[in-house]
């Protein structure tokens, strides 16, 4: 299965059939991703967020692991290549946005690629220029089997033109 060819309008919309395409739709990406960058991550539980950021992570060449932050809230990982570090959020318990001001992170939105989990109707504020990514899970027979549910995953731009 190939890549997604680089779009500049439009969304991507992948089938990931296992937890690594998910993976390696991430590490695309991960790939394509600059400084400033903001990713708002959706989808059911268990639907792959984390495991798209790990691919993206592996794109963007960051030092691991990297796993959900659900109870540290935020991440951050520095790059190992010289490229921005990658900012990991859950969103899951924050009432907004907002209340990430209290976590003093040590890297801003615009000198790092900020990924939100659980990010949608929280993190639009951070940014007007984001790329969305929606994972949709279709539910199959064996719930705690992450390849027996394929994904769909779309990724969308909004705001400033770009290549992806």
């Amino acid at each position: 299965m190939s890549e997604p060819a680089a779009v500049e309008t439009g969304p991507v919309t992948v089938q990931a059939q296992t937890a690594e395409r998910t993976r390696k739709t991430g590490r695309w990406l991960g790939e394509r991703l600059r400084r400033g960058d903001l990713v708002i991550l959706s989808g059911e539980l268990g639907a792959g967020k984390t495991t798209f950021t790990q691919g993206l992570a592996e794109g963007l060449g960051v030092r691991g692991p990297i796993t959900s932050p659900t109870f540290v809230i935020a991440r951050v990982h520095p790059s190992l290549a010289g490229g921005p570090p990658l900012v990991h959020v859950d969103a899951y318990r924050l009432g907004s946005l907002a209340e990430l001001d209290d976590l003093d992170l040590d890297a801003s939105v615009e000198d790092s690629v900020t990924v939100v989990e659980w990010g949608e109707g929280k993190a639009e504020v951070l940014s007007g220029d984001r790329i969305e990514v929606r994972i949709e899970r279709a539910l199959a027979q064996s719930p705690d089997d992450v390849d027996a549910d394929p994904r769909t995953i779309v990724i969308t731009v909004h705001g400033a033109a770009r290549t992806l």
